[in-house]
């Protein structure tokens, strides 16, 4: 795979400051945003599920350490509902309507490890994987609206399209895309040829792509051929889009292992995308975003290092902070907040100031 190493800055002007710190009991597995930036929750590997508040400083602990990892958070489009699921088989929805949260639907499912919840991008919709399918269940009416089966393989990763009429679905061989207007017709499917275990929709809905266990990427624009990129020492595990870039294309972000590869569609369209590799890291890369709205990407890795990169090629800022590494990142919906988590339970959260405004 040709590419173009990133040079690394050793000084640069501040861009985010450290806003607050906390700590869980063990490895902090997710962390996920209100839509209105002011409050997020976490979770670790102990079962604890916690809420806090980045106004009022406050913390409220939904549930405590069970034994069982919960290892998937999500929020609802309109903040309403929060859900979580792991490795007990049980997803837990809770309420949260100003300072009144509470757990208001349990759904068990037995020898299943729930590791993958996504609302739709504006209703009151969740789907999760479930081994070999997926369900969509809706929780404002409190009821299952669809069972999709993946049949080859368990479901690997879920996305919504951004406008919200499809649903798409990656596992082994291929991904499968339902349209939400009628769940019972037959799923479009995009082949692989490998295991699909990570999948996004960009922001504009054009392209879908896939992180494949064979060591590739493959992007489908709408009705065209998909682009495969090939080369990555091992699986790709983590894929992150961009705005779109001045009309054109997004900029699309990949991880295998301790390497983020940065891919841009070329001008002329019989060229594909071309390749640039981040390598700051010396640890399995845990966390990879971009800001809302911008091209500032953050990306996060076992070696304690959390890395901000100017328009996803020029290393910006290095925040450290955790005692043995950073295990996932997130930026806040309007991008003036990022919180990373942290192997030994710590919950960070920096604030994006007026230095870090010519980042992006």
């Amino acid at each position: 795979m040709a590419s173009k190493k990133a040079k690394g800055a050793t000084k640069t002007k501040t861009a985010l400051t450290l806003l607050w710190q906390t700590q869980l009991q063990e490895y902090v597995t997710a962390i996920a945003w209100c839509p209105t930036g002011d409050r997020l929750a976490a979770s670790s590997a102990a079962g604890e599920v916690v809420i806090y508040s980045l106004r009022g400083g406050e913390r409220t602990v939904l549930q405590t350490e069970q034994g069982e990892s919960v290892d998937a958070l999500a929020i609802s489009a309109d903040g309403r509902f929060l859900a979580a699921g792991g490795q007990s088989g049980t997803v837990w929805i809770w309420q949260l309507q100003g300072g009144d949260i509470s757990l208001i639907t349990t759904l068990p499912h037995k020898r299943t490890w729930i590791d993958c919840l996504r609302w739709h991008p504006h209703l009151p919709l969740l789907a999760l994987g479930l081994g070999r399918y997926a369900q969509v269940w809706d929780a404002a009416a409190q009821t299952v609206i669809t069972t999709l089966s993946f049949d080859a393989s368990s479901v690997l990763d879920i996305d919504w399209h951004p406008e919200g009429q499809q649903l798409s679905l990656g596992g082994n061989q291929s991904i499968k895309t339902w349209q939400v207007s009628d769940w019972d017709d037959d799923p479009e499917v995009r082949e692989i040829g490998g295991a699909s275990g990570a999948i996004a929709w960009s922001p504009d809905g054009i392209y879908l792509a896939s992180g494949n266990n064979d060591r590739s990427v493959m992007v489908w624009p709408q009705d065209d051929d998909p682009w495969r990129m090939t080369g990555f020492p091992g699986k790709v595990r983590e894929l992150a889009w961009s705005r779109p870039i001045n009309g054109g294309a997004p900029i699309l972000a990949s991880v295998c292992g301790e390497g983020i590869v940065v891919w841009r569609k070329a001008a002329e369209s019989s060229e594909g995308w071309k390749p640039r590799v981040l390598d700051p890291h010396e640890g399995t890369v845990r966390g990879v975003a971009f800001q809302s709205g911008s091209l500032l990407l953050a990306t996060a890795a076992e070696d304690g290092r959390l890395c901000l990169w100017s328009k996803a090629a020029r290393l910006g800022q290095v925040l450290t902070g955790t005692a043995d590494g950073f295990s996932c990142l997130s930026w806040s919906p309007d991008g003036t907040n990022l919180a990373a988590g942290g192997s030994q339970g710590e919950v960070l959260v920096w604030a994006a100031g007026k230095a870090g405004q010519g980042f992006g």
